[in-house]
């Protein structure tokens, strides 16, 4: 949600060749694994965002009939679990994020029986369905809103948030009641004449913040998430969590400072201003640990027990933030908060990705790490960190960073593909309504949520009607039937890094310590294991060849035998002298 704080279908499988049959042997060598409570500690989780995977009725909206018909390619791939955005009854003004109904289907999505069908036949591929959760704020068309809207005395009004304006007199609204800003644009208050006080949305207009000081509130989304635990879903991924709570005395939000003490101006010519007083409260720790309790008390249904993951959006500003929302063993809160820091640095620096990398593997104590890097609010990774020049071995690297360190990995459908962004270039086609506001200087979140490019069919395999958003001309080349099969695609660099992560040691298992650390061009570290197997793993960040020496900083031997190499790369034969191409990987273990 915080897009300011980062700027004809086939049912039958993909055919992946040698690569398939690996996976396959590495999915049925987890197949016990996939029962047990920690099966989120080394997972593998693809964000899907439902509208764009795949269409099945022609209609041009990807459906739940849509994701179910391509489960065998998600098993190829070795993904443990899918994290649906949101697929409720929505007005649509946010794509989902808007929500009417917390128990329904959006009918441009598919019903509840398909619903249950897309739940039976990802539990037999061993695959867990993980919903979006959005606590912060509902639809201004949900019930509870319109019943709040409908009177000051009505049971609902203290659902949401409230307030009288500035200076406001019985026949004068007055100004709004402080500085706060929408995230997407424009003030946080709107006006309701009708009952004549303000409602507070720290998003969009029609999406109304919940009132976090209501224990009514809290109940209602307890009730609501044993409703899905009770349909079998794994688990959670929580929507802009750190804003449930805004600083009860209402004050003003400071501006941002820059070196010299001076107000910044964003892009469109206004101050910036921090949002300390409606983000990140201390709340909202109490908030999570309530609904963790209330989870934990267990829903097991016999086809999937095990433990139901909470996964949090968590911005932080620093890792020592990011520790706080592991909660206590005493009182925990989400098994896997988001580690978004690398997701901001937006540029090959190896000094920065070690340094967020030694930060999660030192400041988050004996907890899981959830690295991510790309979402549905952010341009792609092409458009973030790649050259025009070496995106794919760009893509390779950061593929590598983020499936071959400890913890578990989340990344966005479409990136083992190598999907590129694509923004519209004339704002009447700009879907999202945050780019139309904006315009011309941000154009939306339309370009990194462009369909799943499968095949070089018309609409790249997507729809056989028209799509919603266009598909990019890449799809001819770009897409998964190209890779397929192909020892050197970008699809099967993703299928040989998650099967080692499933069945190495050392990556299922093993700790970060990084190597060479005074080198600003290349990345390397070490996985070892508790009984001492070792690997390792060195990136090239540079458009230049580099050779580094891995040997010594606890590394046992002076050879390895290579795991994986980027195309065109060498085996060392002696750790003194490993030789990376331009933005290459070496793996190698230990011997």
């Amino acid at each position: 949600m915080h897009w300011t704080k980062r700027i004809a279908a086939c049912a039958l499988p993909l055919c992946l060749g040698v690569a398939t049959l690996a996976i396959g042997q590495a999915a049925s060598a987890s197949t016990d694994k996939a029962s047990l409570r920690d099966w989120w500690k080394n997972a593998v989780i693809m964000e899907i965002y439902p509208r764009s995977f795949q269409d099945s009725n022609g209609d041009g909206i990807g459906d739940l009939n849509g994701i179910t018909q391509r489960l065998d390619y998600l098993k190829s791939l070795g993904v443990d679990a899918i994290w649906l955005t949101p697929i409720y009854p929505s007005p649509q003004v946010d794509f989902g994020y808007d929500i009417s109904d917390y128990q329904g289907i959006a009918p441009e999505y598919g019903t509840m029986a398909d619903f249950d069908k897309l739940m039976a036949e990802a539990n037999k591929r061993h695959i867990r369905v993980i919903m979006d959760m959005v606590m912060n704020h509902s639809s201004d068309k949900h019930k509870w809103f319109l019943e709040s809207r409908a009177s000051k005395k009505n049971p609902y009004r203290n659902w949401y948030v409230w307030k009288d304006g500035k200076g406001q007199t019985a026949t004068d609204k007055g100004d709004v009641p402080n500085n706060w800003r929408s995230d997407f644009g424009g003030t946080a208050w709107e006006w309701d004449a009708t009952t004549r006080q303000y409602w507070y949305h720290k998003f969009y207009t029609e999406q109304p913040d919940f009132n976090w000081n209501n224990p009514k509130v809290h109940q209602a989304f307890k009730d609501i998430i044993a409703f899905w635990l009770k349909k079998g879903v794994a688990g959670f991924r929580f929507d802009a969590i750190t804003t449930l709570f805004e600083d009860p005395q209402w004050r003003d939000d400071d501006p941002v400072l820059d070196k010299s003490g001076q107000p910044v101006k964003g892009p469109d010519g206004l101050v910036e201003l921090n949002d300390t007083r409606t983000n990140n409260l201390p709340e909202v720790h109490d908030v999570m640990q309530e609904m963790r309790a209330s989870a934990d008390k267990g829903f097991k249904p016999s086809s999937y027990p095990g433990t139901r993951v909470f996964i949090g959006e968590t911005y932080l500003p620093n890792i020592a933030e990011l520790a706080k929302q592991y909660g206590t063993a005493e009182n925990p809160e989400f098994h896997l908060p988001m580690d978004t820091q690398i997701l901001g640095i937006n540029k090959m620096d190896a000094v920065a990705f070690r340094a967020k990398l030694n930060d999660v593997e030192t400041g988050i104590g004996n907890n899981v790490p959830l690295l991510v890097f790309d979402n549905h609010d952010n341009p792609r990774i092409d458009a973030r960190y790649g050259d025009g020049v070496h995106n794919e071995d760009i893509e390779r690297v950061l593929a590598t960073v983020l499936l071959a360190s400890k913890g578990t990995a989340l990344f966005y459908f479409g990136d083992e593909l190598g999907m590129k962004t694509t923004p519209p270039e004339r704002k009447e086609d700009v879907k999202d309504p945050v780019g139309r506001r904006m315009w011309p200087f941000y154009k939306g979140r339309d370009g990194e949520r462009t369909p799943m490019q499968w095949d070089d069919s018309a609409n790249a395999g997507f729809t056989t009607g028209t799509p919603w958003l266009p598909v990019p001309p890449t799809y001819t080349t770009v897409n998964a039937k190209a890779e397929e099969g192909k020892p050197d695609s970008l699809l099967t660099w993703y299928q040989k890094l998650i099967e080692l992560k499933k069945t190495h040691a050392a990556f299922a298992e093993g700790n970060n310590l990084m190597l060479d650390q005074d080198n600003a061009n290349v990345l390397s570290w070490l996985r070892q294991t508790h009984d001492g197997k070792q690997v390792l793993v060195s990136c090239n960040f540079t458009a230049d060849a580099q050779t580094v020496n891995l040997s010594g900083g606890g590394v046992k031997r002076a050879t390895a035998k290579t795991l994986l190499k980027s195309p065109g790369g060498s085996d060392p034969a002696s750790l003194n002298s490993v030789q990376l191409p331009p933005f290459g990987v070496w793996i190698g273990e230990v011997e």
